[in-house]
C-alpha cells in the first residue's frame, strides 16, 4: 500500500516541518487538497503555499483539485511539477481534453469521483489516466467518518481497470485508518490518503504510516 498523507491535517504554522516529517516518516506521496470555496464549502491553499510545500517535500506532490474552472488551476500548479494532478469528474465538462492537457505538461493525470458517483462514469477515460481517486467522505473537510460503500465501489472500479488499463492506480481519500485499510487493499486499492490518522497518531507520524503500509 502506498501512503499519501494529506497536509490538510498538518499544523500550517509549522507546515515545512510537517511536510518534512511525513517524507522522513516513509510516505510515498504528499497529498495537497486545493479547495476554492465554490466546488466545496471550504477554502484552502494556493500556489504560493504549495510552492513552499514542494520545496520542503522530498516525495512527489499529489495535488487534488476541488475547484471550479479546473483548467485555470492546472495552469497555476503545473510549474511546480507535481507527480499527479487530479480533478473531479462532476465538475469537468471536457475531461478528456483536460487529461490531455495535464499529460502534455509532464504530469500524471488523475480523476476523482465523489461518494455518489459510480465508477462506470469514468470507464471510457481509464485508458488515459494514471490514477482514479475515490472519495470515501464528502469532499471539503478533514476528519470525517469513512463511508463503507467505497469498498464495493473500489471492487467495481478494479474490474473496469483490469479490462481497460491495468496500470491505472486506485486511490482512496477520507477517513482511512489502520482498521479499514486492509479491506481497501483486498478491494484493489493501491494508494490511501490519510490526514488525521497520520498527523494525530498518538505514537507519531512514522508509526501511523507504517501501520497503513
Amino acid at each position: 500500500m502506498l501512503v499519501a498523507p494529506s497536509i490538510l491535517s498538518a499544523d500550517f504554522g509549522h507546515l515545512s516541518d510537517d511536510v518534512k516529517a511525513i517524507c522522513e516518516g516513509g510516505c510515498d506521496l504528499v497529498h495537497v487538497d486545493v479547495m476554492d470555496g465554490h466546488f466545496v464549502p471550504n477554502l484552502t491553499i494556493g500556489p504560493v503555499v504549495v510552492e513552499a510545500v514542494a520545496k520542503a517535500a522530498t516525495k512527489p506532490l499529489d495535488i487534488h483539485l476541488m475547484v471550479e474552472n479546473n483548467s485555470f488551476f492546472v495552469d497555476l500548479f503545473a510549474p511546480l511539477k507535481p507527480g499527479y494532478i487530479s480533478f473531479h469528474i462532476e465538475e469537468e465538462k471536457h475531461p478528456h481534453r483536460l487529461i490531455q492537457k495535464i499529460r502534455a505538461l509532464g504530469i500524471k493525470p488523475a480523476i476523482v469521483l465523489n461518494p455518489h458517483t459510480p465508477p462506470e462514469a469514468v470507464e471510457f477515460l481509464l485508458e488515459d489516466v494514471d490514477m482514479v481517486l475515490l472519495m470515501s467522505v464528502n469532499p471539503g473537510f478533514g476528519g470525517q467518518k469513512f463511508i463503507p460503500s467505497v469498498i464495493e465501489k473500489a471492487k467495481r472500479l478494479k474490474a473496469l481497470i483490469e479490462k481497460r488499463n491495468p496500470d491505472c492506480l486506485i486511490e482512496v481519500d477520507g477517513g482511512v485508518n489502520d482498521e479499514n485499510v486492509k479491506a481497501l487493499a483486498y478491494a484493489g486499492v493501491d494508494v490511501v490518503v490519510a490526514g488525521s490518522f497520520v498527523y494525530k497518531h498518538p505514537k507519531g507520524i512514522s508509526t501511523a504510516i507504517a501501520a497503513l503500509k
